[in-house]
């Protein structure tokens, strides 16, 4: 409980010493406002990854990472589950060049306000304009992370999503890259207390996979945007949605080889083979 109150203090503070001191510095010394956004995103890129090595410093967490190769590109669109409070805080961690969709009171918080406004984040208060923001985003050679659930998944609740991941990657054209998220024991979900704790660190598991086609949908759908939007929601809902207890074991036999084959990459070392 300790631990976990000292990783939520240091996340804050550094966050309101960012937008009190290093992104006004910014503002006043890059005038392009597009090299001002990338110096930003590389900035909280970093601080990410020393914020997930201090909460394994702390015995936290650990971590796995498998096809971490996949994101070292451009031009992405990003879409993972959402299990728990950092899935935010992995992501941007591992993708350069990071984008994401933020909650509108996160750039308004006195924590968050900095980094949100400095990075360029796309609030998703912008309403007609957010699919365009995030289609341009994309085709100006950024990465751009979505969850298209909205907000975490609630454990044993089925899983659900809204429409405007699906339209987005449709109306522009855009494969996905699919990002799996697995925390055992599951812990920072939904609705739990910042100091109800597990007993034991929590371990995360992160499975970068090949790039989802997404054309077929629109092609089998007669070209009607809102079909296929439905149809690719429906496929990502089947994607995502966790395995069975029983199954998982039925089948992890027979995956167990394979996957130990494939090893971990660290953070820092995204060619690596390492286990944290």
């Amino acid at each position: 409980m300790l631990a976990t109150a000292i990783a939520f203090t240091t996340f804050g503070g550094v966050g309101l010493l960012l937008g009190l001191i290093v992104f006004p510095l910014l503002n006043l010394l890059v005038r392009s406002p597009q090299r001002r956004g990338h110096l930003a995103r590389g900035y909280i890129c970093t601080l990410f990854r020393l914020f997930i090595g201090w909460m394994r410093l702390l015995g936290l967490i650990t971590y796995e990472l498998h096809g971490l190769e996949r994101l070292q590109r451009q031009g992405m669109l990003v879409l993972a589950n959402h299990p728990t409070l950092i899935d935010t805080v992995f992501l941007i961690a591992l993708v350069p060049n990071a984008n994401c969709v933020v909650k509108s009171t996160l750039a308004t918080h006195p924590c968050t306000r900095g980094p949100v406004r400095a990075t360029g984040y796309i609030c998703n208060n912008s309403g007609s304009d957010l699919l365009r923001s995030c289609i341009e985003a994309v085709k100006a050679g950024g990465n751009l992370i979505i969850f298209p659930e909205g907000t975490r998944s609630r454990p044993g609740q089925a899983l659900t999503m809204q429409r405007g991941a699906a339209q987005l990657a449709l109306r522009g054209g855009l494969d996905i890259t699919p990002v799996h998220i697995h925390c055992e024991p599951l812990g920072l979900y939904k609705g739990q207390p910042w100091w109800r704790v597990a007993e034991k660190p929590l371990h995360f598991r992160l499975e970068v996979a090949p790039d989802m086609a997404t054309a077929a949908f629109l092609e089998a759908a007669g070209g009607e945007a809102s079909l296929a939007a439905r149809r690719l929601t429906e496929h990502l809902v089947r994607y995502f949605s966790p395995i069975p207890k029983h199954q998982n074991s039925i089948s992890g036999s027979h995956a167990s080889a394979a996957e130990g084959n494939q090893g971990a990459a660290d953070l820092g070392t995204p060619a690596g083979r390492h286990r944290s």
